[in-house]
């Protein structure tokens, strides 16, 4: 097993919980020290649920969401309003019930706003570096899920994707549909601070067994290749740490 820390949850509800506190912490602490905080969220059940329950906590009001930039760790290559898009759900459950300007939420161009998924990638990176005045951006915190084959973003075991230089990739043939996506690569979602990695129900206990693997691999196991510089958590429920010892890792708070 790998030295990285995983909290353990009751279930989905108190992770969920849990996250949305660590990241109003994270949030909260990036803008008092350097005046604004960068934060990448994720998609999924659980990435949703994250957000619910930031919008439903009083702690919300706590950041400045004037002082805040949003970005996605991936995207389906689908037309704004998409319901499948990670940007819809993330609309509905925090971003439309709070005073975040516009200018400072960065979706991931569809179909109806490039060319191309290649030309969406090129755009994303574009604006990563414009907004970070021509050097990527040190994200604050990235929020990732993890597919029972230990994907995180649109990063996906084996595929060419998990190769790709930059910070932002066109993924074709996913093996996941849709099949078309555009995704940050690893270079970019290490380019953090802080990494959580959020893991819910029994059909992710593989995945995060493998990801804590010591001799994991990020190219069979992207998972594993998340390493951000100060903390990397993997937030998990009791049903996905079955695979685990029952001793590992410790109780979230």
């Amino acid at each position: 097993m790998s030295n990285r820390d995983v909290l353990r949850h009751a279930d989905a509800d108190a992770l969920a919980e849990a996250a949305a506190g660590r990241l109003v912490a994270a949030v909260v602490e990036a803008q008092e020290q350097r005046g604004q905080a960068h934060v990448v969220l994720t998609g999924g059940g659980i990435g949703t649920a994250v957000l619910v329950a930031l919008a439903a906590s009083p702690a919300v009001s706590a950041i400045d969401w004037h002082r805040i930039h949003l970005w996605w760790g991936d995207e389906r290559y689908l037309p704004t309003g998409d319901p499948e898009r990670n940007d819809t759900a993330a609309h509905v459950a925090l971003i439309d019930q709070v005073a975040i300007p516009r200018d400072r939420v960065h979706s991931i161009p569809g179909p109806d706003t490039s060319d191309s998924p290649q030309a969406a990638a090129l755009a994303y990176g574009e604006s990563l570096l414009r907004i970070g005045e021509g050097a990527l951006p040190e994200f604050d915190v990235v929020l990732l899920g993890i597919g029972p084959d230990a994907h995180v973003a649109s990063l996906f075991p084996e595929h060419p994707a998990t190769h790709a230089v930059g910070n932002v990739v066109a993924v074709h043939n996913s093996p996941k549909p849709p099949p078309t996506r555009v995704s940050l690569t690893f270079a970019a979602l290490n380019n953090a601070r802080q990494a959580l990695i959020l893991a819910s129900g029994p059909s992710k206990a593989e995945a995060v067994r493998l990801a804590l693997e010591e001799h994991a691999g990020p190219l069979q196991v992207p998972a594993s290749g998340i390493h951000a510089a100060q903390q990397t958590l993997f937030l998990i429920d009791e049903e996905a740490a079955r695979e685990l010892p029952a001793d590992f890792g410790r109780p979230g708070a």
